[in-house]
């Protein structure tokens, strides 16, 4: 990282410091953003500065910036940044305080970071063999509308993944199916691509409404349902998608193949499609023909 920008400063990493009593720092009080940036093209901007701005509405801290002041910061780090592709993170806390307290100083000034880092999207090898997943109880409190900063839990449920050797924890609660730890989960059977519905107990995904947009756009059969664990379970095709992975196969859910018959354990044909309009789409941004 060459830049990090911080509270209106250009800094080395060596020198971006927050005080301690950052309630960032002390309570995950904040907010957060990733930004995927393809040949220096911000993917989708409008779209993740307008949630980054509902995520501080719903936990009321002002945004220190206009969007397009935090467009004309995005660019300028963009540019300067060493990669082509690469990824934005964005992060706005309520700043610090003279006394902990869990109760809202009477003025706070937001602390606001943001730095670059490379993007490296999904190898040609796992999007042709699929990956694998793990499930477990969804223990999120119950706004995980809000992007934000306490992700202790998501940390935890992400590392059962990790532990187990695979890419991705596909959460349940009350049987029924919300996200991934760290990305959305959609369910193909019969040939209908099955999406959760957007409510508060799911992120409302940047990469999610790309994918629905395409499905309408190419004629893909789509519902947003409610969708049970058992659905899941007899799926013929789990995806995850998610900004930074965009969309990937999961072909093993606990040690299960995902589909039936010879197809079981592999990619499939829907998610084919998908990944194929997915990348068409991308490339729009690439070239510049795309900056929505």
């Amino acid at each position: 990282m060459a830049h990090i920008y911080l509270n209106g400063r250009w800094l080395a990493p060596q020198d971006a410091t927050v005080s301690i009593m950052d309630r960032g720092f002390l309570f995950g009080d904040g907010i957060y953003e990733v930004i995927p940036v393809y040949s220096r093209r911000p993917f989708r901007l409008e779209q993740h500065l307008a949630r980054l701005q509902r995520s501080l509405d719903a936990i009321g801290i002002a945004n220190p910036h206009t969007p397009g002041q935090w467009s004309e910061l995005v660019l300028r780090l963009v540019q300067e940044a060493e990669w082509s592709d690469q990824s934005i993170y964005i992060q706005v806390t309520r700043g610090p305080m003279a006394v902990r307290n869990h109760a809202f100083p009477k003025q706070a000034t937001p602390t606001a970071v943001m730095f670059a880092e490379a993007m490296n999207t999904p190898s040609a090898e796992l999007v042709q063999q699929g990956v694998a997943a793990v499930s477990a109880a969804d223990i999120r409190w119950l706004r995980c509308d809000i992007k934000a900063t306490s992700l202790l839990a998501n940390c935890l449920l992400r590392q059962q993944a990790v532990a187990a050797g695979c890419a991705e924890t596909v959460l349940f609660r009350d049987g029924f199916l919300t996200e991934g730890a760290a990305a959305s989960v959609f369910v193909v059977s019969q040939g209908v691509l099955l999406a959760p519905i957007k409510n508060h107990l799911m992120l409302p995904g940047i990469t999610y409404d790309v994918i629905l947009e395409l499905a309408a756009t190419h004629g893909l059969p789509h519902e947003v349902r409610d969708i049970t664990e058992a659905e899941v379970r007899a799926a013929d095709e789990l995806w995850l998608a998610s900004s930074t992975r965009e969309v990937l196969p999961i072909v093993l859910l606990d040690g299960v193949k995902v589909g039936a018959g010879d197809a079981a354990g592999w990619p499939g044909p829907v998610f084919a499609r998908m990944h194929g309009w997915y990348q068409e789409f991308k490339a729009t941004v690439m070239h510049g023909e795309d900056l929505s």
